[in-house]
């Protein structure tokens, strides 16, 4: 085959370069939706960590498909997000290289989690951690509100500091993930009234997405560690009768220029990389103590939890709010994925589509999972031996 370069072409984008490990933990968010000052201010993130996945059922309806009014089954995953506390303010100037944080107003009262954030070691430390912020707000607060006076007669961008509650889950982890997250809308003095207004508040998922929106998922990628060039970059492999291994790129440069140029593809790091993706719809919204937490539709009328059968693997059971997406999302289950609404204007059909379901699979994920439910089970095998 001829031009076999662009037939099948090196797997892996050179605009990602350099593949090394992510330095940080979770997903950072380096671009937020445009500002609109004629809507009413509100949070443009989230952060919520991947359950797992499972599928479902339900009808299409998009006329001209050939899958219209017929029953498709799809992928989803189960994003798990308790609510995150509002704990600061940040305001951003605009400069000649960019924007410029002018200053930083803290909440009086900051949970454990949120300071195990400022510590490398909690149980050695002496816990002194904004003792002497607080004293700020006993002579009438006037310090804070000269600062957020600065806020707002200075800055063009505002952004809060959220973090999570990652105690509510079983993940084995007090230090929570703190993030900030953009208020857009309204005036500059609107955007630091909201924040202010939300300092030591819950702010559940359901207020920063809606059900069949579109959303962005940014993420760190499952780790791999080091591997060779046919699985990092998809090089075709040598014959078999090729000295010294096949799995190689042959010819790694010319003689001259006599270095190696950046374009080859070479063996190391593959995975545990920082990345964005787009576009994701949001299937369901599930609000902890509410009737919708199950996995209940108006077709399939049994009552069930989202979790299956045994849990999700490696995670456990969903208690708290969670985020069904159509499927899948970068990362390991219990990894923090960051939400973030979409920066297009969305049009197309399958976007604006409104999402019915008709059936969600609880079955266990160990395994073949023959059965939905534990009385399912009960009546099928009926009483066993302990």
């Amino acid at each position: 085959m001829s031009h076999r370069k662009f037939e099948h072409p090196r797997c892996g984008s050179l605009g990602f370069l350099p593949k090394k490990r992510c330095r940080r933990g979770r997903g950072k968010i380096k671009s937020f939706p445009r500002d609109d000052a004629s809507r009413a201010p509100h949070l443009t993130g989230f952060i919520g960590y991947k359950a797992g996945m499972t599928h479902i059922l339900r009808d299409v309806d998009k006329p001209g498909s050939k899958l219209h009014k017929k029953e498709t089954c799809e992928p989803v995953t189960i994003v798990e997000c308790p609510p995150m506390i509002v704990v600061g303010v940040v305001g951003y100037v605009r400069t000649p290289r960019g924007l410029r944080s002018l200053n930083t107003v803290w909440a009086e009262h900051l949970s454990d989690e949120c300071k195990r954030r400022f510590y490398k070691n909690w149980y050695k430390a002496k816990k002194k951690a904004f003792t002497k912020y607080a004293k700020k707000y006993t002579d009438g607060k006037k310090q804070i509100d000269a600062e957020l006076a600065e806020l707002k007669k200075h800055c063009c961008t505002i952004r809060v500091l959220a973090h999570t509650q990652v105690r509510k889950l079983n993940l084995g982890q007090k230090k929570a993930h703190l993030i900030e997250i953009q208020v857009n809308g309204g005036s500059v003095e609107d955007k630091v009234n909201f924040a202010v207004d939300l300092f030591e508040k819950a702010v559940t998922v359901d207020s920063v997405f809606q059900a069949n929106e579109m959303l962005d998922t940014i993420a760190i990628t499952k780790g791999r560690g080091t591997e060779g060039v046919v699985t990092r970059w998809g090089v075709t492999r040598l014959p078999r009768k090729t000295h010294r291994g096949l799995r190689k790129v042959a010819c790694v440069g010319a003689w001259h220029p006599a270095r190696l140029q950046w374009s080859v593809a070479r063996a190391g790091q593959h995975g545990f990389h920082h990345r964005t993706e787009i576009n994701k719809k949001v299937y369901k919204i599930g609000k902890a103590g509410e009737e919708g937490h199950g996995a209940g539709t108006d077709f399939d009328v049994s009552t069930k939890e989202i979790t299956p059968m045994g849990g999700f693997p490696h995670y456990g059971v969903v208690k708290e709010d969670y985020l069904m997406i159509k499927g899948g999302i970068p990362g390991t289950k219990k990894r923090p994925i960051t939400l973030r609404r979409s920066l297009l204007n969305q049009t197309s059909r399958s976007a604006l589509e409104e999402i019915k379901l008709k059936f969600i699979d609880t079955s266990s994920k160990f395994g073949h999972g023959r059965f939905q439910t534990y009385d399912e089970k009960l009546k099928t095998y009926g009483r066993t031996k302990n």
